[in-house]
């Protein structure tokens, strides 16, 4: 039986992951914003600029929604339904104060990521004072956030679509040091296995699947001619705090997330508390 289970462990893996690569079509994109017209027109300049890595303006389509336009989150939904879009653009808590706490995304953003296949990315208020001084500059420097629960490879081709071609690529994956630390105390009441051991062989296996994945990653895009900075972060650690360290140490311009979980109707459990406190660059939500 020994053996059994060892050729088994040893089948698992040689099982890789890798990445299915595609080119990503981003000509019309869609900014939603709460403010009046003069105030909105003003801020789609900003997001153009921000997006400069899409084309000349006049390459993509850039439709505008004001705070006019609708109230409810119903008539957004709707309003949304009429565009063909590739990309939604917005920010947290439309058409209300509560921007300026670090709480929640707002019931208009919340339903709209839920409800719609499209992705959608969510930019710092822009009456808000915690926009990092760095960023809706450009997006020479994009970090992919993965869970490595569910592998989405658009995290990849969407971060690689939206990252600056003299830019750098970070592709990352942070295996929760609690969550870590709870299997370790209970495999330590297992008599027949040895705790220390364990700790090592399961830190090394959580992760070498990352590691692996996204060096298959970057060999996949250098064979299909993506010329970017790619570099990997594989860690144990505190999720929030590694992401926030990150984001200034590196200056971080984007920060791309899985934010649909099959079988439930919230949002991914990793990205939704990155997605309410990480307000100070852009998140992109797929």
């Amino acid at each position: 039986m020994a053996n059994v289970d060892q050729f088994e462990s040893i089948f698992r893996s040689s099982v890789k992951e890798r990445l299915e690569y595609r080119e990503v079509s981003l000509s019309s994109v869609l900014l939603i914003t709460d403010l009046d017209e003069e105030a909105a027109l003003s801020f789609k300049k900003q997001v153009q600029h921000f997006l400069a890595i899409l084309g000349p303006e006049e390459s993509w389509n850039c439709f505008l929604l004001t705070g006019n336009d609708f109230t409810t989150t119903e008539e957004l939904l709707e309003l949304v339904d009429g565009y063909a879009l590739d990309l939604i653009c917005s920010y947290r808590n439309l058409h209300s104060g509560a921007w300026q706490y670090p709480h929640s995304l707002g019931e208009h953003l919340d339903v709209l990521i839920q409800k719609t296949a499209i992705p959608v990315l969510i930019l710092p208020h822009p009456c808000a004072g915690y926009i990092a001084k760095h960023a809706m500059q450009d997006t020479r420097e994009v970090m992919v956030v993965s869970d490595m629960v569910a592998i989405n490879h658009d995290l990849i081709n969407y971060a690689v679509r939206l990252t600056n071609p003299a830019g750098t690529l970070f592709l990352s994956h942070v295996e929760s040091v609690y969550i870590f630390e709870r299997y370790i105390d209970a495999i330590g009441k297992i008599d027949v296995i040895d705790t220390e051991i364990a700790r090592v062989r399961l830190a090394e296996q959580l992760l070498k699947e990352p590691e692996e994945y996204f060096l298959s990653c970057t060999e996949i895009l250098k064979e299909h001619g993506v010329e970017l900075d790619i570099r990997s972060m594989v860690r144990l650690g505190n999720g929030m705090e590694e992401y926030r360290r990150q984001i200034e140490s590196r200056q971080l311009d984007l920060l791309v997330m899985h934010a649909n979980d099959e079988g439930q109707k919230a949002m991914n459990t990793v990205a939704y508390p990155l997605a309410v406190e990480l307000r100070q660059i852009p998140l992109l939500m797929i």
